[in-house]
């Protein structure tokens, strides 16, 4: 099973990092009222997901969700690509699944 290291974008124009093994079901959960969606995301709904990254374990998704989140605000919008496609979509421009280490290799 893969994990996925995921940016998105709030209603209010934040941006939230985490990490999942299904992208639609997270996006899901932080759009529903259930208890599986971040508490921090309730007041910014709609959430969508702008950008992802693909690894092949838990462990390295996490230290990947780790970078980003030590990036400022600018350096993430770098990341997912604010000029390509319209803001809050995802595509498969903003898709990276990079080869380093702990990180699955591009099919």
């Amino acid at each position: 099973m893969n994990w996925f290291v995921n940016i998105a974008r709030c209603k209010d124009d934040t941006l939230y990092t985490g990490i999942t093994t299904n992208l639609k079901r997270r996006e899901r959960e932080h759009n529903t009222n259930n208890k599986l969606g971040a508490k921090s995301l309730r007041n910014k709904r709609p959430v969508c997901i702008v950008y992802c990254e693909e690894y092949i374990t838990q462990n390295s998704a996490r230290i990947g969700e780790v970078e980003i989140k030590k990036l400022k605000r600018k350096y993430k919008l770098r990341i997912i690509g604010e000029n390509t496609g319209s803001p809050g979509e995802f595509s498969s421009e903003n898709y990276r699944a990079a080869s380093s280490i702990g990180r699955a290799s591009p099919s």
